[in-house]
């Protein structure tokens, strides 16, 4: 299924015992009808599905529908937007303007409910969506937090929203297999059974305690190269839909890994745009990085290159061949010059760029992740660092906005 390739591969660290994270990807089958029952009218009254959110919160969703969904839509299915991802007035402001012309259901998605960006655009969208649709307006939004606590439980209460529940045992970066991900994934279209089956295969895969599991190979791979000196990894793709992906996996590593002073800088790409962007600083700059490329073999769709009498922009030697293979080779050759230029390159492919091929790989990042973390002996589910900066930007908001306020 997932294919991990590295020329040196690594035996010599004892595996260590890892916490349970099987429990991430078994929603239970009430929720799962709920949730596809409420994706149905969702797509039956509104053409927009606004999700807010912030971090594992929105990206793990966003991941999944712009891996799985058409580059252009052709047809006037439902449109997933977010926000409470940024605190930008323009963006909010324009957003609004931009709603005003659409039929709008709201999914608002935070486990504590006091994160502070998705908490000011819920309350700024709230009072639009009261203002816009009056007594109908309950209907049109959605909670997904805790079970018990939090502000946004308690204002799901007062005003009567449906709830979607997070396991309490789950942080936003593990959540895609929640309720969390789920609902605005199946809003957009996309099969969640099989997200859902192609993470539970690779539970079954990445269960046992083999050195050549490959969940194990990745992780002992990057642990090493860190043990060897390389402070940062850069996940390279050469398709641009795979771009959330990305910023999905980066928050998954970095938040999980980035304690205690220890851990890699996660980092991204996404080629061959940045290869005319950083490439000459990957081929021949400092030597702090290795480079994991990603790779679905199969794409639903192609398109092959013609030939031309002139031959003017002498490219007829590629003439009948598709962009696709012209892509695959080029990840070849980039992939060989960045090795032969001293920068270690991991290399992970999967069948098809599909629901199910997706969630088997986000399933494979979260065990990887979960393994790296032991190693580090850090904790993967905590965000100490984050916390600081929450703590304390709300004393400087109180400090410089509400005292001059008053």
């Amino acid at each position: 299924m997932l294919k991990f390739s590295y020329p040196n591969a690594i035996s010599q660290y004892t595996i260590p015992t890892l916490p349970n994270i099987d429990y991430y990807i078994d929603c239970p089958l009430d929720q799962l009808i709920e949730i596809e029952k409420i994706a149905s009218e969702i797509n039956t009254n509104a053409n927009v599905l606004l999700v807010i959110g912030v971090g594992g919160s929105f990206l793990g969703a966003r991941a999944v529908i712009d891996a799985c969904t058409p580059y252009f839509r052709t047809n006037n299915g439902l449109q997933v937007l977010y926000a409470g991802n940024n605190m930008s007035g323009t963006y909010l402001k324009q957003l609004i303007t931009y709603l005003d012309t659409k039929e709008v259901y709201v999914n608002v998605i935070s486990k504590s409910g006091k994160t502070m960006e998705p908490a000011l655009t819920f309350r700024v969208i709230k009072e639009y969506i009261e203002r816009r649709y009056k007594d109908k307006s309950r209907h049109r939004i959605i909670v997904t937090t805790d079970r018990e606590n939090g502000p946004l439980k308690q204002i799901a209460i007062k005003e009567g929203y449906r709830q979607l529940i997070i396991p309490i045992d789950i942080g936003g970066r593990y959540s895609v297999f929640t309720p969390a991900g789920l609902l605005p994934i199946a809003a957009a279209g996309i099969d969640i059974h099989m997200f859902l089956h192609g993470a539970k295969h690779a539970r079954l895969d990445f269960s046992n305690d083999n050195i050549q599991n490959a969940a194990f190979q990745y992780a002992f791979t990057r642990y090493d190269l860190y043990n060897q000196g390389y402070s940062m990894e850069l996940l390279a793709s050469f398709e641009p839909r795979l771009n959330k992906l990305h910023e999905w996996w980066k928050q998954l590593f970095g938040e999980s890994e980035g304690k205690e002073h220890k851990g890699l800088y996660p980092s991204t790409v996404n080629y061959s745009t940045d290869l005319h962007a950083i490439g000459q600083f990957i081929q021949d700059g400092s030597r702090i990085m290795f480079e994991t490329l990603l790779h679905f073999k199969e794409l639903e769709e192609d398109i092959a290159i013609p030939f031309t009498l002139e031959d003017i922009d002498q490219l007829n030697y590629l003439g009948g061949s598709s962009m696709n293979q012209i892509n695959a080779t080029s990840k070849d050759g980039v992939a060989l010059a960045h090795a032969l230029g001293g920068v270690p390159v991991l290399k992970i492919e999967l069948p098809k760029l599909d629901a199910y091929n997706v969630g088997y790989l986000m399933f494979f990042f979260m065990k990887a992740c979960v393994i790296s973390a032991t190693l580090l002996q850090v904790n993967p589910f905590d965000q100490p660092g984050v916390e600081a900066y929450k703590q304390k930007m709300n004393e400087l908001l109180q400090e410089n906005i509400v005292t001059k306020t008053n």
